[in-house]
């Protein structure tokens, strides 16, 4: 991982108001850094600016708490909601994200964030 770490994919502020236990799985810890090896790095790398990751990896707990969907793919560690905290640059980065491989992209809240799985 160039530019995130795996602390950041993983922290929840919610998980740690409610004490609940966001610690991923081998598998999920694989899918992580799958992600960041094709999507968020490269990304990072071609917008030439920060990102940050709002929600990465969710436990089932977590993702009830937040209101996910059930069967979201930030509970195998597969997606992350990221911004750059600029609408305008989110809409670079939406872009950058289509080029690269996924299975969702989403714009989310006019633009407020970006979520992104593969």
């Amino acid at each position: 991982m160039k530019y995130f770490t795996f602390d950041e994919l993983t922290a929840s502020y919610t998980a740690q108001q409610l004490g609940i236990d966001n610690t991923p799985d081998e598998t999920a810890v694989n899918n992580l850094y799958r992600l960041v090896r094709l999507v968020l790095d490269p990304a990072r790398q071609r917008l030439g600016m920060p990102i940050r990751v709002n929600s990465g990896y969710r436990s089932v707990a977590l993702n009830r708490a937040v209101g996910g969907v059930r069967n979201s793919f930030h509970l195998s560690g597969r997606a992350a909601d990221i911004t750059t905290g600029n609408v305008e640059q989110n809409r670079r980065l939406f872009e950058i994200l289509g080029s690269l491989p996924h299975c969702e992209l989403i714009w989310e809240r006019g633009g407020t964030w970006i979520h992104v799985a593969v």
